[in-house]
Parts: structure tokens; C-alpha cells; sequence
């Protein structure tokens, strides 16, 4: 059996590689489909040979797809939605395992298309899914990309290395790249937590789209500070700074349902930088993007609407981490699924135990 994961963007990386693991641990050869991508074929190519990861080239989607016909592997997943996938069906097994759990539309909107079976992510997303594509076969896993925190198999990160102080409480900023705080968090940010080790995981796209210069000028001002580390494009997987962190500030990245999973508090922006296409009468666009589900925001985090706010609660947070726990619970359950290491583990079984196409 061949397994063949489909890697549009890098980032999508850290969700199947304890899925590879556990394929290769049962003799099942897995082999990662990247797309070429001006300016980053050398960072693709440096993570691939650091995981030792099997490895093929395509140029774009045509190009993977007569691939995929060619080698008719047994299974394809992929992290997002891919276009003319009724040919492949017939020879292939295709499987849906999105890149993100966050609170935006595409989560929901990715699986209105061909692509025959879903992974998801505990009950509630599993039943509006069903009732959304009646015709599909969704089988909740839980999020595998977490099982390597929960198994504890991940490289303990040295915060002395990153030239951080351990002895200080550590602050994870993950935001997205849009809608995102990071262009309306103040330039001394860092000075007003100074007590703190603050790492910064940015979005890939924030690192090399163009439209996101802005983002860029603002970490090369906070990386200045002591007290930072801003993390390289290189570091693609937010897992081992997650799993050091003592609290995460995001805005809208699916990063914030994923660490409050690990029972940690959360500050959740509730300010963004808007373009102007997405104000005014053009505000719709904006709502359309974000689903229903950013409403669990404020339950599994602390809701602020400035950096006052920020400041005042990531502080209180970080010396009562306990505060909100209860909600944390319930919506991982509702919103993650099961969290206890063994994601990966259901996911093999199932391809294992499906029929053949």
C-alpha cells in the first residue's frame, strides 16, 4: 500500500507527520507530493531531507493530478480542496485532512468537492459537516497534528538557546496573516511585557507573500527586543514552541484552538487590521469569510478588544491559568475531539480497514 499526501503549501506539513509515522510504522510507504513555489523550492526542499521525508516534485495541480493518475496509490490525502478529482476516484482513495481547525468559512467550505472522505475533529464539526454533505464519509479522528504534545515524542525545545530567559514565563504570538492584530499591536509591544519571553510563530504567508511587507517591518522591529524570538520560515511547525508556551495571544488562527487543547489559557484578539476592500459596505465580505464557529473564541479565551486589554488579561492569565478552564474542556471536546494521542493511530486504522477503490 502507498499513501501520497498532497502538499500545496509547506504548512500543511506538521498535520500529516504523525500520520506518516504511523504508516511507516505498519510498512506502508508514504510519499509527499510538493509544489514548486518561486523563492521557496530550497526551504521545501531543506525540511523534506531534515524528515527524511519521500519525496516528488509537481509544478501545479495539473501536473500532480496525471501524477496521481499515473501511480494510482492506494490513498491521497490532501489539506485542502483540489479541483477534477472524479478521475482519480476511480483508482484512488481520497481523503480530506484539513490543514486548520480555526473559525474561518473554507473549514467547512473545502469539502464541497469531490474528494470522497474527511478526517474530522470532534462531534460538533462532524455533525454540521453530515448535515452540509449528506453524500460524504466523515469519520471523527480527532486532530492528529497534536498527538506528538500529548505522546510527548516531540525535541524539548532550549529556551537559552533561543536566547530567551528560562526562568521567565514564556508567551507564545501566533497570528494569522488575515484578518490579523499584528499591524495594530504597538511597535514597543515587547517592552510592555518585558517580564516575559515572548515567541513569535507568524503565519507562513505573512512571512513571504508580498501584500504582507507590512507584517515583516513590524517583526523586524520586535525581534530587536531581549525578550524576543521570532521564529524563521524554516521553523515551519508551531508544535515545539506550543509546547513550551505557558499562554498563547492569536487572533483568528486555527493555532488558538489547538493550544487551549493542551489545557493552556489564551488571549484572543478581538482587533484586526482590515483592509479596506472588507469595510464599510464591503464589511459582508469580512463576516463571509469568518464562520459561525469564531463565536467559541470567547469560550475557550479571553476576549479583549485592545492592547489594554491584552496586556492587563495576558498578565492575569498567565498567573491564574486556571481561570477558564472548564470552557477549555468543553469545547475541545466539542470542537478538537479527542485529545489523548492516538489521532494518528484511528486514522491508519481506517485507511488500513477501508475497502480498496
Amino acid at each position: 500500500m502507498r499513501v501520497f499526501f498532497d502538499i500545496q503549501h509547506l504548512y500543511y506539513v506538521p498535520q500529516y507527520l504523525p500520520v506518516k509515522d504511523e504508516l511507516e510504522s505498519r510498512g506502508i510507504r508514504c510519499e509527499f507530493i510538493l509544489y514548486q513555489q518561486e523563492l521557496l523550492n530550497d526551504v521545501l526542499l531543506k525540511f523534506v531531507k531534515d524528515n527524511c521525508l519521500n519525496f516528488t516534485w509537481v509544478k501545479n495541480s495539473d501536473e500532480a493530478r496525471h501524477l496521481y493518475l499515473a501511480e494510482k496509490p492506494e490513498w491521497i490525502i490532501f489539506g485542502n480542496a483540489f479541483s477534477d478529482v472524479k478521475e482519480i476516484n476511480k483508482y484512488s482513495n481520497t481523503a480530506l485532512m484539513e490543514h486548520g481547525i480555526g473559525p474561518k468559512a473554507t473549514y467547512y467550505e473545502v469539502s464541497n468537492s469531490d474528494i470522497t472522505h474527511r478526517f474530522v475533529e470532534g462531534e460538533h464539526r462532524l455533525n454540521r459537516l453530515k448535515e452540509m454533505f449528506p453524500e460524504k464519509l466523515f469519520v471523527d479522528t480527532g486532530y492528529a497534528k497534536l498527538d506528538p504534545i500529548i505522546n510527548q515524542t516531540l525535541e524539548k525545545l532550549d529556551l537559552a538557546r533561543l536566547g530567551l530567559c528560562p526562568e521567565k514565563p514564556s508567551i507564545l504570538y501566533a497570528p494569522t496573516f488575515y484578518p490579523s492584530s499584528i499591524e495594530c499591536l504597538p511597535k514597543n509591544f515587547p517592552e510592555l511585557l518585558s517580564k516575559y519571553n515572548i515567541i513569535i510563530k507568524p503565519h507562513f504567508f505573512s512571512l513571504v507573500k508580498k501584500k504582507y511587507k507590512a507584517q515583516r517591518k513590524r517583526f523586524d522591529t520586535w525581534k530587536r527586543y531581549d525578550n524576543v524570538y521570532l521564529t524563521s520560515i524554516n521553523e515551519v511547525s508551531a508544535l515545539p514552541f506550543m509546547d513550551i508556551a505557558d499562554i498563547i495571544i492569536s487572533d483568528t488562527s486555527s493555532t488558538l484552538f489547538e493550544f487551549t487543547a493542551l489545557n493552556k489559557p489564551a488571549i484572543w484578539c478581538d482587533f484586526y487590521k482590515v483592509r479596506w476592500s472588507y469595510r464599510g459596505i464591503f464589511k459582508k465580505r469580512l463576516k463571509n469569510r469568518l464562520d459561525e464557529d469564531l463565536k467559541y473564541f470567547a469560550k475557550v479565551a479571553q476576549r479583549v478588544c485592545n492592547i489594554e486589554e491584552l496586556l492587563a488579561n495576558t498578565v492575569e492569565h498567565l498567573n491564574n491559568p486556571q481561570l477558564k478552564e472548564s470552557d477549555r474542556l468543553e469545547m475541545t471536546e466539542l470542537l478538537t475531539g479527542k485529545v489523548d494521542g492516538l489521532c494518528s493511530k484511528r486514522i491508519v486504522d481506517y485507511i488500513i480497514g477501508s475497502p480498496a477503490t
